[in-house]
């Protein structure tokens, strides 16, 4: 790793100061990026992410997808965790804390909204940013992509009926448009740049220098996106302070236990480390896009909800993060050489 690979967190911190210090002395930059939105994505964010999301693309080996099918474990653990663990879990943690251990700190109807808003996180598991941290993890991008695609489909039939059960909102009316959009920026474009790039490239030593050299850009692209994050939520983060610490403990929980129990549930099955560490990373982090945007279209722009998405996207990234680090750790400890092997063969 280079030096600026290994110092990310040190970055990210300065990112997350730096975007809200930008957003309180320049307002209207930041008013301008967040009004750059197409069904509640925004599209600096998105072309941000899409840097990020496109080294990985070009690593995607389509000859070896057929290969996932022989190591299905890496994708029951995933499926399992993020469709019948997960969405329950954050649920159980959301209700626990604020309506028992911070019941005395917050007006019940307010606790409703954050209890919701929780809700929509858990039950929204991650499109694009799980590319970058597969990525960092030096996670296998066949296997990544996979896993992707499928929690995507699942989404499609799932998301819905999972949020109006927990909820009790039988009336949920998802932003299809915003699932979408967000699949095709995230994933699908990236991926057909990705193919041609390879394409274009030839033989697999022009594919890795190529690699090699836009790989910074994902970095780049990480600490930019989280500057504008706190950019965009610097008043709300100075204005509730407490609110905002309230909200991230539940959440801290249910991503520090949800990828222990994927990643040590991969780890007994024996999943090489290259599929266990995005198996992991896919359930702990979230589709923050989709959880905002219905959490808007719900209980509106200023509810309780949308503060609880909101901080969800705060959390994420120095969270991640460490589980990044905790992952790279611990490579040694699993089989396979390198600690993996490609989807393409067994292992």
């Amino acid at each position: 790793m280079s030096v600026f690979e290994r110092f990310l967190s040190l970055w990210v911190l300065l990112a997350m100061i730096g975007g809200v210090i930008v957003g309180l002395i320049a307002p209207g930059l930041v008013g301008a990026i967040a009004v750059a939105e197409v069904a509640s994505v925004n599209l600096v964010v998105a072309v941000l992410i899409w840097a990020m999301v496109y080294p990985m693309m070009v690593g995607v080996d389509f000859g070896a997808v057929a290969g996932v099918a022989r190591q299905p474990r890496g994708l029951i653990v995933t499926l399992t965790v993020n469709w019948l663990i997960k969405p329950f879990t954050m649920a159980l943690l959301a209700v626990l804390f604020f309506d028992h251990v911070f019941a005395p700190l917050i007006a019940p109807e307010d606790a409703a909204q954050y209890i919701a808003g929780l809700i929509l996180l858990g039950a929204a598991p991650c499109t694009a940013m799980v590319f970058v941290w597969s990525q960092l993890t030096k996670g296998d991008a066949t296997y990544t992509l996979v896993q992707v695609s499928v929690n995507d489909l699942i989404m499609v039939v799932a998301f819905a009926p999972i949020v109006a059960f927990l909820l009790g909102v039988t009336d949920l009316s998802v932003p299809w448009e915003t699932l979408v959009l967000s699949t095709v920026l995230y994933v699908l474009l990236p991926l057909i740049a990705g193919l041609l790039t390879r394409r274009r490239l030839g033989t697999q030593v022009a594919i890795d220098a190529f690699s090699a050299r836009v790989k910074p850009w994902s970095v780049v692209g990480l600490i930019a996106t989280v500057a504008i994050l706190f950019g965009l939520q610097g008043e709300t983060i100075l204005a509730k302070p407490l609110t905002i610490v309230l909200i991230a403990v539940p959440i801290l929980i249910q991503s520090y236990g949800i990828f222990a129990l994927a990643y040590g549930a991969a780890f007994v099955l024996k999943v090489p480390h290259r599929i266990a560490a995005p198996c992991a990373l896919i359930g702990t982090s979230n589709f923050f896009e989709l959880a905002v945007a219905v959490a808007i279209s719900l209980f509106g722009l200023n509810s309780g909800a949308a503060l609880a998405t909101v901080v969800g996207v705060l959390v994420e990234v120095p969270v991640m993060l460490s589980l990044v680090a905790f992952a790279n750790r611990t490579r040694a400890k699993f089989p396979g050489p390198e600690s993996g092997t490609k989807a393409g063969t067994p292992g």
